[in-house]
């Protein structure tokens, strides 16, 4: 029965898209003064969802123009670099937050979880835990919808960042080579608009005083960086020093000191920390060491979570980062068949891992799929340390379109993804490999 009435709702949603095709015979305008209405938001997901099932992705830009998409990049961005490495989110009592995982251009699956969960409103905060783009076929609309929330709401929505928004993911994994595919010879000014606002998201959030969200995890203590009357052997010293000695854990107060704004944070010297919130595991085997199978970030077990939570008065941990094909090959954790799991249950709280991309990824070499849930999570008052899973499908069938990446011979994971090359540098203005 339950089948039946998810194939009757994507069915009505369909025809839904497809009767109102006269609404898009001219492109989404600019609104006047930038004021964003939630209407506003409301047409432009109908547009983007109808021009993924009735246009060629090349038809996009006569729908959302380059102009329009520059605006929204711009007002977005600019709001993101504002605010903290870890920002502060200040619930008020009557107030639920919801906090999404991995969502990975899964635009359809993004809109019916708007549906099912009720949009951002004063009394409805979210936080999104990053890699809004590669691997599925409409980051670009997935990214741009939600700049578009931020935009309209920046208090009631976080945008954090995830490992996907750097330069060495999205030229891996699609999200480079989808913007040129649509916007064409626009497509390369456009993809250094977003390079740059991917370096002003946010590294993580602190809500209601008792709750740490972030893409990855945990992170190590950096020394201080050097002076600049220090000589180049004492430098040379110190990151030596920072690289090699003993791990050991950060505060939030490290995090908020931390150089964030690093297109590709290679962790090593003080792009560690950015590096290590936004590609770090757990496990369930105490201790704190380098993440040798990512080649980048940590591994930590429930000591560290514990530790960690007590440092920084924490209840609740809650981070993504790893789906089910990353979890397939980590045979010690719980697979990520619903959505989320269960990590640590340590005496101070929680560690939950959260994955909000149905059926992931979306193009896949085998004809075995995951078919997995995807979730979100809701906080509650009055401590809001709790967390409610929320369970969902995945909208299906999804339109018919080619990948924007080598499924086929790329790698499943991120755990094998060569870093070693990548740049720190600022990639906002700078020109491509």
């Amino acid at each position: 029965m339950a089948a039946n009435s998810e194939d009757t709702e994507v069915a009505e949603r369909e025809e839904g898209s497809g009767s109102a095709s006269e609404k898009w015979d001219k492109p989404l305008e600019w609104p006047e003064g930038g004021n964003l209405t939630e209407e506003w938001i409301g047409q432009l997901a109908a547009t983007l969802d109808y021009a993924s099932r009735n246009l060629l992705p090349i038809d996009l830009p006569a729908i959302l123009p380059v102009p329009v998409a520059d605006q929204i990049i711009g007002t977005a961005s600019k709001l993101m670099h504002r605010e903290a490495n870890c920002v502060e989110v200040t619930v008020e009592p009557n107030c639920k937050v919801v906090v999404v995982g991995d969502v990975h251009g899964q635009f359809h699956d993004v809109l019916h979880l708007l549906e099912i969960a009720g949009p951002p409103a004063a009394d409805r905060f979210f936080v999104f835990n990053g890699d809004y783009v590669d691997r599925g076929a409409w980051g670009l609309e997935t990214y741009i919808y939600l700049l578009c929330w931020k935009i309209f709401m920046p208090h009631r929505v976080f945008l954090l960042r995830g490992n996907h928004e750097t330069k060495f993911c999205t030229s891996a994994y699609g999200f480079e080579q989808e913007v040129m595919t649509k916007y064409g010879d626009r497509g390369r000014h456009l993809y250094r608009k977003f390079l740059g606002c991917f370096e002003g998201h946010p590294l993580a959030a602190k809500v209601a005083g008792c709750v740490y969200l972030c893409h990855g995890g945990l992170f190590r203590y950096v020394e201080p960086i050097a002076s600049k009357k220090t000589s180049k052997i004492g430098r040379r010293l110190m990151r030596q020093r920072s690289q090699d000695g003993s791990l050991k854990l950060g505060s939030l107060a490290d995090l908020q000191k931390a150089r964030r704004v690093i297109l590709n944070p290679s962790g090593i010297g003080q792009s560690a920390i950015s590096a290590d919130v936004l590609w770090s595991d757990p496990s369930p085997q105490e201790g704190l060491s380098h993440n040798k199978a990512r080649g980048i970030g940590l591994i930590w077990g429930p000591d560290c979570t514990q530790e960690f939570m007590v440092k920084n008065k924490i209840k609740l941990i809650v981070r993504s980062h790893e789906g089910p094909d990353a979890r397939e090959k980590r045979p010690e954790m719980a697979p990520m068949s619903k959505g989320y799991t269960v990590d640590h249950v340590v005496k101070a709280g929680k560690l939950v891992t959260l994955f909000s991309a149905p059926d992931y990824p979306q193009f896949q070499q085998s004809a075995k799929r995951y078919r997995n849930k995807g979730a979100y999570v809701v906080l509650e008052p009055p401590d809001f340390s709790e967390p409610n899973f929320h369970l969902f499908e995945a909208v299906l069938p999804r339109p018919q379109v080619q990948p924007y990446y080598d499924f086929v011979n790329c790698i499943d994971s991120d755990e094998e993804l060569d870093l070693g090359g990548s740049s720190e540098g600022s990639g906002g203005s700078g020109d491509e490999h």
